[in-house]
């Protein structure tokens, strides 16, 4: 799986649609460069209209606005993350096949720094763009949670997992994920390494699920 460090490196991130602009994009994506360094605030509009070739005038007729812009810079995130997880199979193999699968992916998605930075510029962000956080972590929710969630019911149906719920089920495998790769190094920072590896982390996920809900 492509990691989001190299999303970045080799310029591959595009807006979804069957028709793309691109110097729209360019300007998306230097503006992400810009807000994930420096913040909303202390961004300016002329720096990104410089670095891309582009006017002032011709900058603000994609975008009217610094706030339009980091609507689109956060979409254009959103839409990279999916890209991501389309990878993911929950279809085939036995539970813990497909179970560990999935862990391994969600580790390595939720353990890349680039993921960290962006949900640390939305979370700063939310009392100025409550809508467009919302809107990125309810998209977030459904692209992770809702694979995982038609899993466990299929596995539940074929009787190798009991549960009560899908949605309690799914989030529990993704929390015991999500504290030691994401949450940690969010609060500690991006220096700090989990004492297990990712593979580790999921492994032992899987194992403390399937003890739990396995038949």
């Amino acid at each position: 799986m492509q990691s989001h460090a190299e999303f970045e490196r080799d310029g591959a991130s595009a807006l979804p649609g069957p028709k793309t602009d691109p110097r729209r994009e360019n300007i998306v994506r230097e503006a992400r460069r810009h807000f994930m360094s420096e913040g909303y605030a202390a961004t300016r509009i002329e720096p990104i209209a410089r670095a891309t070739s582009v006017s002032t005038a011709t900058l603000y007729g994609y975008f009217p606005s610094k706030a339009d812009l980091f609507a689109a810079v956060i979409a254009n995130a959103s839409a990279d993350f999916s890209e991501q997880m389309k990878s993911v199979r929950c279809d085939e193999g036995d539970a813990r096949t497909l179970l560990t699968r999935f862990a391994l992916a969600y580790a390595g998605f939720m353990g890349d720094p680039f993921v960290r930075s962006v949900f640390r510029l939305v979370m700063a962000e939310r009392p100025r763009f409550r809508d467009v956080a919302m809107g990125f972590f309810e998209r977030g929710r459904h692209d992770f949670g809702l694979p995982l969630m038609e899993a466990l019911t299929a596995l539940a149906a074929s009787g190798d997992l009991r549960f009560e719920k899908a949605s309690w089920a799914a989030g529990q495998l993704m929390g015991m994920i999500e504290h030691p790769v994401f949450f940690v190094p969010l609060v500690t920072g991006d220096d700090v390494q989990a004492a297990r590896s990712q593979q580790s982390i999921a492994e032992d996920a899987v194992e403390t699920f399937l003890a739990r809900y396995g038949v």
